[in-house]
């Protein structure tokens, strides 16, 4: 008799997902400390929602191993901050697969963690973390993954592209294939359409985009924002675009994508 339980660190293919559920942040149990606030408790919230209505949904995210912060407030009121620490291995499961995504002139890997959010169906949510502490990148690369909206403007852009792309070629690496929509919650995961940009030219055999692949990725989007104001929106100046992107497909669209010289993810 065949032995039909799945080893650690193999994708689960017994339900194929079609929609994946983009978000810098996601709150879903208080021990992990991988959102700040109301966006990701209600990425927490519609990634449950999903399950308890078998929705065929995957998630992704950042690991965030030293999370937000841990926040206290002396008698005056006045708000200190402390390093978050939790372990990781004791909430999400390991997997083998490891992608790469292209920053300036080197590869950095990436590799993720499993959450499954389980409801009393046969429906589960699968939570990809994704992780780029590895032995194989250099410092600077490994600590992309580490804390939640920190370091300058640069970092930003760089753990917003390892989100969005490299969350669209983890959910490949997974064998989630047949994805037919793609919601970002939030602008932060905006990279992962010129991820989609990409995967439609070479699937059609070209270097080059046409209006007809904008519109395919845009058939196959959804966008929640949260914040509209312009103090909600991440904005990047085109030179550390090219500087991180360099050889990207979607340099050639750059002029449909920028205001004034500058990324807006929530144009984008």
């Amino acid at each position: 008799m065949k032995d039909k339980r799945r080893k650690i660190g193999q994708p689960d293919m017994s339900n194929e997902r079609k929609i994946a559920y983009f978000s810098m942040e996601v709150g879903l149990e208080t021990d992990i400390p991988t959102y700040s606030g109301g966006l990701g408790v209600l990425a927490g919230d519609t990634i449950r929602s999903a399950a308890e209505l078998n929705v065929p949904m995957a998630a992704v995210t950042l690991l965030h191993r030293e999370g937000y912060f841990y926040q206290r407030l002396d008698e005056n009121g006045v708000q200190t901050e402390e390093p978050v620490q939790w372990v990781v291995d004791d909430f999400l499961e390991p997997l083998d697969q490891v992608v790469t995504v292209d920053l300036e002139d080197r590869q950095v890997k990436v590799k993720a963690w499993r959450y499954q959010i389980k409801c009393s169906g046969k429906n589960h949510v699968p939570v990809y973390f994704l992780d780029t502490d590895l032995p194989e990148n250099g410092d600077w690369d490994r600590t992309l993954t580490n804390h939640l909206y920190g370091g300058d403007t640069y970092y930003r852009l760089c753990q917003e592209i390892i989100l969005g792309i490299g969350g669209v070629r983890m959910l490949r690496a997974l064998g989630h294939n047949q994805i037919d929509r793609f919601h970002m919650n939030e602008g932060h995961a905006g990279f992962l359409t010129l991820e989609l940009l990409k995967e439609h030219c070479e699937a059609a055999g070209r270097d080059s985009i046409s209006d007809e692949d904008i519109e395919a990725v845009r058939s196959r989007c959804v966008f929640t924002t949260h914040t509209p104001v312009p103090a909600g929106q991440d904005k990047f100046p085109i030179e550390e675009v090219e500087k991180a992107l360099k050889n990207h497909l979607c340099l050639q669209v750059k002029d449909l994508i920028l205001q004034n010289g500058t990324l807006n993810m929530t144009y984008l």
